[in-house]
């Protein structure tokens, strides 16, 4: 889940972490949800969601733009850290595609 406000300062930052997290979702055969914040925020963020349990944070740009690349790779990294908790065991069985993928 992405959440962020629909800030049009905010465009260039929003499309990187959304082609971000849409590629990680896809590639983990999981779902993509955009959530706008009612009121505006300059910062973005990216949580994982299982069901009705409370969203778990993975990432958050600090309000400032980064590569692509390095937003894939954070999101890999918290989701791997994520997939030894026995409370998430859907991540566990893709571990093995978590870490092939960046």
């Amino acid at each position: 889940m992405v959440y962020a406000s629909d800030e049009k300062t905010q465009y260039k930052k929003l499309k990187s972490i959304q082609v971000a997290t849409k590629k990680t979702a896809s590639m983990l055969n999981m779902n993509f949800e955009f959530i706008k914040f009612k009121k505006n925020y300059s910062k973005i963020y990216v949580y994982y969601g299982n069901g009705t349990d409370e969203p778990i944070p993975l990432y958050c740009d600090k309000g400032k733009k980064e590569k692509l690349q390095d937003i894939c790779t954070t999101l890999r990294k918290m989701m791997f850290v994520l997939s030894f908790h026995p409370k998430h065991s859907a991540l566990k069985r893709v571990r093995d595609s978590i870490m092939t993928f960046s």
